[in-house]
């Protein structure tokens, strides 16, 4: 089943929208807002730099790391429930809504990713052995020095 073409810029209005929502009631720190708010503005670099795919895996990175992050300040500043009203009711629920979208917007930015040019494996940079034997040489058996002149021709007389 192929899923629907979903544009970068719904991802980042869904997500800042349900962030907004869940930062309405201050249950949550600021580090919430900042993080959250951080990955957005990435997201947004994204959309400028279309065919950067810098700005795309910040922006997966980012989506993957707030995850994570999400699920810490939702577990620790989730409030008891003799101190739930309306609007932290909300204000959570939409926290974790948003949670719950993140890895299906982790999924389409990827695919996003993988039109831009990227490849599967993520390059951080750091150097690693390849199987590629295309420029092998062996260095057990040394080659003998070539001679001069080859065995077929005559030494050319000096000028």
């Amino acid at each position: 089943m192929e899923l629907p073409a979903v544009s970068l810029k719904a991802i980042i209005l869904v997500h800042w929208l349900l962030t907004v929502w869940g930062c309405m009631n201050h249950i949550l720190p600021a580090s919430y807002a900042w993080g959250n708010f951080s990955v957005l503005a990435v997201g947004i670099w994204a959309i400028v730099q279309r065919d950067s795919l810098d700005a795309i895996v910040m922006f997966l990175t980012g989506l993957l790391l707030t995850v994570l992050t999400d699920i810490i300040h939702i577990s620790v500043f989730y409030p008891a429930h003799d101190h739930l009203g309306d609007t932290t009711r909300f204000s959570v629920g939409m926290a974790i809504f948003s949670l719950l979208l993140k890895p299906l917007a982790c999924y389409l930015v990827y695919r996003m990713y993988r039109e831009r040019g990227g490849e599967y494996t993520l390059n951080i940079g750091v150097p690693s052995a390849g199987q590629d034997r295309s420029t092998y040489e062996p260095i057990d058996q040394p080659e003998a020095p070539p001679q001069w002149p080859p065995p077929g021709k005559a030494a050319q007389p000096p000028y």
